[in-house]
């Protein structure tokens, strides 16, 4: 049986990765290792983590922040390190229903057996009152008389999509031999985008209908800097323009960089009119720093970041 590795990332949340964890040792395919992540938690993370009595449970505590890109970037890399055959990635707010992994790997085990290549399954993501999260995106790719290719996946519970995010994702050991790691130098936001472009280039991701997962704190739906309330978060939205412009200009169009610019720029009118100079000044400066952002893509033979090496290690529980 193939190994699989659950990571999860955390940072300062340690009633949700309790809730995480508690679900994850709850699958009725059970993981044959958890992973924490600890993005240099300042809370009573650790001590919480140091009292749980899981098997095969590890921790790595980083030595700073390095933001949702680099945390999840050092992720893959110590699951692939430990010789996972499949890394199951999440948050700490993502709740996975009991079968959501045997479902991941049941539909990986039918396409295997169909012959059909995928980079990553995912599971859906449903807030706590039921509504649809984390929307993958449908992979448009035609066949050869110009029609969608994506129905045909349909008969063995899936549909085929390129965009998603690290919500509950499947990643084959392959897909990080061939494609490499999210890149840590996005900080924050945007960065699972860029990786499953990346990794959709030349086959398909797959998200299973049965596979589900409660995303928590996810009410208010998307990111917009123009409804932002959060002072502590407010500051991160420059990273979403710059990201959402880097993305955009390697894996999209010019018509939909034109059209991403132009409704950042009416953002910042939007904002000056209101007086919200502050906010206009964030998106000013992701919007110009998204033109000079190239950083390159990390393979598993690079060199650890190292912000991102691991300040300590430690088992948790009966190993």
């Amino acid at each position: 049986m193939s190994k699989v590795i659950a990571v999860v990332l955390t940072y300062n949340r340690q009633d949700l990765l309790q809730q995480c964890l508690g679900a994850i040792y709850s699958q009725t395919r059970s993981c044959d290792q958890v992973i924490v992540v600890d993005n240099a938690s300042n809370d009573d993370t650790q001590k919480m983590l140091s009292e749980l009595d899981y098997p095969n449970l590890k921790v790595y505590l980083l030595s700073n922040n390095v933001g949702a890109a680099g945390g999840f970037n050092a992720g893959f890399r110590i699951a692939y390190q430990e010789g996972a055959d499949f890394v199951w990635m999440m948050d700490d707010d993502v709740i996975p229903e009991p079968r959501a992994l045997q479902r991941l790997t049941e539909a990986d085990s039918t396409l295997d057996k169909n012959g059909i290549d995928r980079a990553y399954l995912i599971s859906t993501a449903f807030t706590e009152n039921g509504y649809v999260t984390n929307s993958p995106s449908i992979d448009k790719t035609k066949n050869h008389i110009g029609y969608q290719d994506w129905p045909k996946f349909a008969q063995y519970g899936v549909v085929a999509v390129d965009r998603a995010t690290f919500v509950s994702i499947l990643v084959p050991r392959s897909t990080l031999e061939k494609y490499g790691l999210p890149i840590s130098a996005m900080f924050i936001w945007g960065e699972d985008t860029e990786y499953t472009l990346r990794i959709t280039k030349d086959v398909p991701g797959f998200v299973v209908g049965a596979s589900r997962v409660m995303h928590l704190r996810q009410e208010k739906g998307v990111l917009n800097i123009i409804s932002e309330s959060s002072d502590a978060r407010l500051k991160y939205h420059r990273y979403l323009i710059r990201n959402r412009i880097f993305v955009t200009r390697k894996y999209r169009t010019t018509h939909k960089l034109l059209m991403i610019m132009g409704l950042d720029l009416f953002m910042i009118f939007k904002l000056l009119r209101r007086g919200q100079l502050k906010k206009a000044s964030i998106v000013t400066i992701g919007l110009v720093e998204g033109f000079f952002f190239s950083p390159a893509v990390e393979y598993m033979n690079y060199p650890v970041d190292s912000q991102c090496v691991p300040l300590r290690i430690y088992q948790c529980g009966p190993s």
